[in-house]
């Protein structure tokens, strides 16, 4: 017998609010080409296939949650013992079935609207979407072999810029890749505290992440050297006059970055409840960071 799910329930399966990791990037590169825009004779981006790209890479996003939840279940990598999961399949709220036909559907349903766009656009695009596709159908391999943290470096980093500028704009410039390295080191940094806190629950489970190679002291270094370079590469994009001054306004998340990198310095292995939270503290601020950011960039177009 089929159990009819609330939309509490639905909701909670699609984790909207782990929405930024891949809206965010976007959205970045939408307002960078606003100020190019207004700075630069020549340019005529596509509004709305920038608003389709955000729209894509959310769906996309949820695609590749849901696969890797039922994956994750199935392996036994989320318990009920276990921080973190949505636990809709661990507490019996949704049959594993359902969450990956879910899943499936989001993917294709994502590769209805890229074919659009790359109808619209051109070729390049089916390239930045299929590494899209097959980043969501198979994150949970890669998440398995400790390269999880790569991969989503570049999908929620290069990938979804290089992607929104090409749809918006119809051309491809390799200067966005500097664009997005602050936002993608910040979000691998949500994906790193959690694979931190579970290095114990994921070798139970017989799977192996960057964390559990760098061991503790090597994944607090990597948290706070993603963060260092995150605001790093952001400085000397203003220092170089890639983008205006307006933008070091962004320090102001600077506070938040160092109350977490101090967390994080507290991280053992035994006391995992030590750093619980630390993925959703990293996930704000990503989102403060990319506000912040895109809303700095359209100040900046008006000056």
């Amino acid at each position: 017998m089929n159990k009819t799910h609330t939309i509490k329930e639905w909701t909670t399966a699609v984790r909207p609010w782990s929405f930024p990791a891949s809206s965010m990037p976007a959205l970045v590169t939408c307002m960078f080409v606003f100020f190019l825009f207004r700075q630069q004779a020549g340019i005529h981006p596509n509004w709305l296939f920038g608003v389709l790209s955000i729209v894509g890479a959310v769906i996309f996003q949820i695609s590749g949650n849901l696969i890797s939840d039922f994956f994750d279940y199935k392996r036994g990598v989320d318990r009920e013992d276990t921080f973190g999961s949505s636990r809709l399949l661990v507490n019996g709220t949704f049959a594993p079935k359902t969450i990956l036909r879910l899943g499936l559907g989001f993917l294709f349903s994502g590769a209805l609207l890229g074919s659009f766009l790359v109808y619209y656009t051109g070729w390049p695009l089916l390239v930045i979407g299929g590494l899209g596709f097959i980043s969501a159908l198979f994150y949970y391999k890669f998440k398995y072999v400790a390269l999880g943290d790569l991969l989503i470096f570049i999908v929620y980093g290069p990938l979804i810029s290089l992607g929104t500028f090409y749809t918006m704009t119809g051309g491809v410039d390799w200067r966005v890749i500097w664009l997005s390295i602050p936002i993608g080191c910040i979000t691998v940094n949500i994906l790193h505290a959690n694979n931190t806190r579970d290095i114990a629950h994921d070798k139970r489970a017989g799977i192996r992440t960057q964390a559990m190679l760098l061991g503790i002291k090597g994944s607090i270094a990597e948290y706070i050297l993603l963060l260092v370079v995150a605001y790093g590469v952001l400085a000397g994009m203003v220092i170089t006059g890639f983008l205006p001054w307006p933008v070091l306004g962004i320090v102001l998340t600077l506070p938040v970055a160092v109350k977490n990198c101090r967390i994080m310095r507290t991280a053992a292995v035994e006391h995992p409840s030590r750093i619980f939270d630390l993925d959703v503290r990293t996930a704000q601020l990503q989102l403060m960071f990319s506000s912040l950011f895109a809303i700095l960039l359209f100040i900046s177009s008006r000056l």
